[in-house]
């Protein structure tokens, strides 16, 4: 089975535990996700069935829109509520000063992800060696925030919307709304993904291919049979010669080609719509 779909993980299970009982769904074993969720956090999770699982780097998943609660005064070591240490007492802090912290997060960021994150440290992923207690450090990374809002302030909850690039540390940025309110601890209570670029949820409606795509299409002018049989294909049969990746129309399925040096290169062959 080829398919293309957004599911809705919900919290307290991991992605690749979903995954499964997906698989068992839909009575299929070749499957796989783009964008793995914490255990617990929920939303939208894109998943592929059989071929349509080569497609996920090729989607428009970006930029992605994230919902959470920031506890203020909670310590937690994976800065999420499945590593509650203690809490402080936080006085509360005017609207307006929540607020303009949040916003204040819009823009460039360079910043230290949690320790407890699939990065890896010379192969090993970065929460293992957490777990076991052996110290490292990880690289800052750089993320785009395009938009931040005050959803709902409730001392010592702050609800926040994020709309920010692929990568992104929502955990992170929790803290630092803490921090910027002169709190040394703070942790996400919740976690929603509300939507991965143009992909929401909608009950798991099979995705249509061509409409869901993040290169450009190009046009094949020689003979089709070429694109039909996988056959090399001549840069000047081809409509857009510049240099980048393209996706072609065959009718029932598409293929996505690069065009690199003058020469034609498939990334995918043909792949059922």
């Amino acid at each position: 089975m080829n398919r293309l779909f957004v599911a809705y993980k919900p919290s307290g299970i991991g992605s690749n535990k979903f995954l499964y009982t997906l698989k068992k769904k839909y009575n299929d074993k070749k499957a796989g996700f783009s964008g793995t969720l914490d255990p617990f956090a929920k939303g939208v999770l894109l998943i592929g069935f059989g071929s349509h699982t080569k497609l996920f780097r090729f989607l428009n998943k970006t930029p992605k829109v994230y919902r959470a609660t920031l506890w203020l005064g909670a310590k937690s070591d994976s800065l999420d509520s499945d590593m509650i240490e203690d809490v402080s007492i936080v006085e509360a802090f005017e609207r307006q000063k929540v607020e303009e912290v949040v916003k204040s997060l819009e823009g460039e960021l360079k910043y230290e992800p949690p320790i407890f994150s699939a990065k890896r440290i010379n192969g090993e992923r970065a929460y293992d060696l957490a777990r076991k207690g052996i110290p490292f450090t990880l690289n800052k990374i750089n993320s785009t925030i395009y938009e931040t809002k005050l959803i709902h302030y409730c001392h010592p909850f702050v609800t926040f919307e994020a709309t920010v690039s692929e990568g992104t540390y929502i955990r992170s940025l929790g803290l630092m709304i803490a921090n910027r309110l002169g709190v040394e601890f703070g942790s996400l209570s919740a976690l929603e993904r509300l939507n991965e670029g143009q992909f929401f949820y909608e009950n798991e409606k099979p995705l249509d291919i061509k409409k869901s795509l993040n290169v450009e299409q190009n046009y094949y002018l020689g003979d089709y049979d070429n694109v039909h049989y996988g056959r090399v294909l001549a840069l000047e049969d081809l409509k857009i010669q510049k240099e980048g990746t393209y996706w072609l129309d065959n009718g029932e399925n598409i293929s996505i080609i690069t065009i690199k040096d003058d020469k034609v290169k498939y990334e995918l062959g043909r792949i059922w719509c």
